[in-house]
């Protein structure tokens, strides 16, 4: 497999084999009838944990000394990159502190503390972000793990990507949810690496629509975060990394409106059974709100999440 950015995908399924939950392809007869396609559902939201950021924090975690491990690891998250750094860091015999937004699901948080790391809470919508992260990392001497710019969690992420096509065989459209763009890039290397004619399209939320306009402007762009009920498509900017690799390899961006992404939700749920949160159905929602045309090919997507509470899942879809 061709390699961009020092991001392995091949290395990174070798040292996820046995941990990761090889996630099951999903399949709709309804879904196909609807929208006139063959398509095929990466279920991520039954990853470990909860979605595919389980991938990449392993991923990363696991390569570390055994100085950097009893130093612990830090990350800011809304809520899947913490809950995956946190049971990752489990597992690897240390200690996690990840910097959360106060709005964060309540339902993420507790998660989080459950996997046995601490919480630091900030203001996602006055606080420098970034400039805390790296102060709190500094302060506790721990290794800063990125939740998304970062080219073993990409190629952690990469290898949700490979394990459809893997399946599937060659698909003519990958449709996939961004936020900071570490499962984009991750699948879009993956997929592209075997098959250079697939076809790569990213969905984001209206509400923060960076991957839109830093593609079309060929270099990364900083909006305002809108609000949307997608929280982990919530960001200013593309990634570096994600961007750099993404540029060469994404075909398209689209977004979705939050009632767009609601109807993909009760659709999963009501004709598939599957409970996935906001920013996991995105993909699935531009499909079916015919943002992205799909008929008569075979299309993989990504379900990239499914933690939502109950309350939260019911307030969101009535």
């Amino acid at each position: 497999m061709e390699r961009r950015h020092d991001v392995d995908v091949e290395a990174a399924a070798h040292r996820l084999r046995g941990i990761a939950r090889r996630t099951p392809v999903m399949t709709s007869r309804t879904l196909d009838e609807q929208t006139g396609g063959t398509v095929l559902l990466k279920a991520e939201n039954l990853q470990r944990a909860g979605a595919f950021k389980f991938r990449g924090a392993y991923n990363r975690v696991s390569t570390l000394g055994a100085e950097a491990l009893a130093r612990g690891v830090v990350a800011s998250s809304s809520g899947n990159h913490a809950q995956a750094l946190a049971l990752a860091a489990s597992l690897c015999g240390t200690r996690a502190t990840i910097l959360m937004p106060e709005d964060a699901p309540a339902s993420k948080r507790a998660a989080t503390v459950g996997y046995g790391a601490e919480v630091v809470g900030y203001d996602r919508y006055r606080d420098d972000r970034d400039a805390l992260t790296d102060e709190l990392a500094r302060t506790r001497g721990a290794t800063l793990v990125h939740a998304y710019d970062d080219p073993y969690i990409v190629s952690g992420a990469g290898t949700a990507g490979l394990e459809l096509i893997d399946e599937t065989g060659e698909l003519d459209m990958l449709v996939v949810c961004t936020g900071g763009g570490g499962l984009l890039s991750g699948c879009s290397l993956a997929v592209k690496s075997r098959h250079p004619d697939t076809r790569i399209v990213a969905v984001e939320p209206d509400a923060s629509d960076d991957w839109c306009r830093s593609l079309a402007a060929g270099r990364r762009v900083e909006v305002d975060v809108g609000r949307t009920i997608a929280d982990g498509q919530q960001l200013q900017i593309p990634g570096a990394l994600t961007f750099a690799i993404a540029r060469e390899l994404v075909d398209e961006a689209v977004t979705v409106t939050d009632a767009e992404i609601v109807t993909a939700m009760r659709f999963l749920f009501e004709r598939m059974k599957l409970v996935v949160e906001p920013s996991g159905a995105s993909a699935l929602a531009a499909i079916l709100a015919g943002k992205v045309g799909v008929r008569g090919q075979r299309v993989g997507v990504t379900l990239s999440g499914g933690n939502i509470d109950v309350a939260r899942f019911g307030e969101v879809t009535r």
